[in-house]
């Protein structure tokens, strides 16, 4: 076996039972992260874990809404109090629920704003008070700070736009400016702070298909997938000429969280094949 790049790390990864979250959390475990994975349901989550241990990987579930006011401190909790301590930080859960703007509810509109915007911020929130006292415990003793990671999931869509999506659009758009402050914040605890902004990731939500899907999201049926037409339109704009999987994407936020980019931070990394 190669060395693991990311031996003694903690992860935590929201969103991490399925899709392009599972990919992630495997990844930075089998490069050694003890890892924190997140579902909204439980059985994703233990699969998840499961896979990840059978991989001879470190894994604990944390299941729930990231959008519950008390998650983010569950959450954080949930790496100090299995694993005593916190690297890396991965904001991924969410999913889209699009609507042209005349159409648009409020409901829509908060909500996708909370799972994507909100919901990132007050994991970031909670866990500072941790990071700080660690790098606080490591100057004490004269030790040399580590460099920490935070990777929050944007799109494409945050970057230019996409008609039936002004509220994800908005999400993702302002999640890019969390993501540039935070890493102003946090430079002085060794911290990079980034984000990947995805194209088209073949997950469930972007499923090619010519029926109408649907998948629950806290009670409510949340239509999924696209037309054979409109999935053929967009990869005829991708330099690959295909979409991503969700390996590929995973490899975009462990670029991120590796060693070796240490001295990125602020940025946003598109992984799109070109788009």
């Amino acid at each position: 076996m190669s060395a693991q790049r990311l031996q003694g790390k903690v992860a935590l990864v929201s969103g991490s039972g399925r899709g392009i979250g599972r990919a992630v959390a495997e990844k930075l475990a089998a490069e050694g992260a003890k890892v924190v994975v997140n579902d909204l349901d439980p059985e994703p989550a233990k699969e998840a874990v499961a896979a990840i241990e059978a991989a001879g990987g470190v894994a604990v579930a944390c299941v729930g809404s990231v959008t519950e006011p008390d998650f983010a401190d569950r959450f954080v909790s949930t790496a100090v109090d299995q694993f005593g301590g916190l690297d890396i930080i991965v904001n991924n859960a969410g999913y889209t629920w699009d609507n042209v703007v005349q159409k648009m509810t409020d409901q829509q509109w908060e909500d996708i704003l909370d799972v994507h915007l909100t919901a990132p911020f007050r994991i970031l929130r909670a866990a500072q008070p941790v990071i700080s006292a660690a790098v606080k415990r490591e100057r004490a003793a004269g030790q040399p700070v580590p460099c920490r990671k935070v990777v929050n999931t944007s799109s494409t869509s945050g970057l230019q736009g996409n008609p039936g999506q002004a509220n994800y659009s908005s999400a993702k758009a302002g999640l890019i400016g969390l993501t540039k402050t935070i890493a102003k914040e946090w430079g002085r605890y060794n911290v990079t702070v980034n984000a990947v902004a995805y194209g088209v990731i073949n997950t469930r939500l972007t499923s090619v298909t010519t029926e109408e899907k649907t998948i629950k999201v806290e009670g409510r049926d949340i239509k999924v997938g696209v037309n054979p037409a409109v999935m053929d339109a967009a990869t005829k704009q991708i330099a690959l000429a295909r979409a991503g999987s969700v390996e590929e994407a995973a490899g975009a936020v462990y670029l991120l969280c590796s060693p070796e980019s240490s001295y990125i931070t602020g940025e946003t990394l598109v992984c799109g094949g070109g788009l």
